[in-house]
């Protein structure tokens, strides 16, 4: 079988440079290393084609023999590669990419991009139902001009002087040997003399982007959802870090949530409230009606089931709670209340049948002062 180009592997021309080389292969070897694609043989013969392809050209002679010869000009120079049953080149490799991005052996340090909290209010009909929102949001990311190495283009770091480049210093104190991070270099074992003019030498530029978050049916407040490398850029080609949303639900005119349940107040004549009825009640799903039966006194709470809420962990859905509030009539005509004042006397005349609470009441009253 005809071995790929390696070239073509990386997906680099063949004029690029030794930075567009490094860049290129730390891009494929943090997308297919094994460590992130457990179990993925498709993902590990990419990652190790990578490997392959970046030793070689990597290496100014080994590039010039591939350049000249092809595969035949290498593989004696490849000795025991990676695949190939030796582990020089794997050592290599990594001591020379995997430290840039996790700051061993005196290379840059790479930090991965700090997460980022956005607060999304969501009316209640959107957190029930699931929607789509849109949000836009400030976040660092990698500067074009100079791929995120903070130097001129055209440029690139240099070693620091202080460190010599391992980005950490050792100080003495008496019997004791402390290190700590280079103060001049940060800890990148990388100065640069020309920063770019666009991002001033942090590698990092700030950008508003718009982002489509598809928010699940049944959400409520407090809940969270990760959108995965979203967050700030890393510096030095590690990983951006997340982006969580945080959802909070607006108050709502009608109904108040608790969990799957809803409840809502139903304001009611104290004329359905003595004969019974029917009430047309407002639910997410539309109107309904709910029986009241005769006598309902205020405060009252009547249970509509499975008109609540399905939470978004999934489980039963929740029902609706409607509490009725007896109205008492304002700007009575004359009339009415001629009518009601006979009403009231004849109420009376049928003693505590009527008004059990109120007797019930007075008694209690009674033996409170006695």
């Amino acid at each position: 079988m005809a071995r790929r180009d390696y070239y073509e592997i990386l997906g680099i021309s063949r004029t690029a440079t030794e930075a567009e080389i490094k860049k290129a292969y730390r891009r494929m070897a943090m997308k297919y290393h094994p460590d992130r694609n457990p179990d993925d043989a498709e993902s590990e013969t990419k990652f190790k084609e990578a490997k392959e392809a970046y030793e070689i050209l990597a290496d100014s002679q080994k590039r010039a023999a591939y350049d000249q010869f092809g595969h035949d000009g290498v593989d004696q120079s490849m000795g025991g590669g990676f695949g190939r049953g030796g582990a020089g080149g794997f050592s290599d490799i990594f001591g020379d990419v995997f430290n840039d991005i996790f700051g061993a052996g005196g290379r840059q340090q790479a930090f991965r991009g700090a997460d980022l909290r956005y607060r999304l209010e969501l009316s209640l009909e959107e957190a029930v139902a699931g929607t789509t929102a849109k949000i836009r949001i400030p976040v660092n990311v990698e500067c074009e001009t100079c791929d995120g190495s903070g130097a001129k283009k055209g440029t690139e770091p240099v070693t620091c002087t202080t460190c010599g480049g391992h980005g950490q210093v050792r100080i003495q104190q008496g019997f004791f040997t402390m290190q700590q991070a280079c103060p001049h270099c940060r800890g990148t074992g990388k100065m640069i003399k020309d920063p770019c003019p666009d991002c001033h030498g942090e590698g990092l530029v700030q950008e508003h982007k718009t982002l489509s978050v598809k928010v699940p049916a049944g959400v409520d407040t407090g809940d969270r959802i990760r959108l995965e490398g979203e967050g700030e850029a890393g510096l030095h080609g590690a990983p951006a870090g997340d982006l969580f949303v945080e959802v909070a639900v607006k108050r709502h005119d009608v109904f108040t949530r608790d969990g799957t349940n809803l409840f809502c107040d139903v304001p009611l004549s104290f004329v359905i409230a003595a004969l019974g009825g029917e009430v047309e009640v407002p639910t997410l799903e539309g109107k309904a009606s709910l029986k009241i039966p005769e006598g309902t006194q205020s405060g009252q709470q009547f249970r509509m089931r499975g008109k609540g809420v399905t939470s978004v962990r999934g489980g039963p859905t929740g029902d609706l709670l409607c509490r009725v509030i007896i109205e008492t009539p304002v700007k009575l005509s004359k009339k009415q209340k001629e009518l009601l004042e006979q009403f009231e006397e004849d109420i009376k005349g049928g003693g505590d049948k009527h008004s059990p609470k109120h007797s019930s009441w007075l008694d209690a009253v009674k033996r409170f002062f006695e």
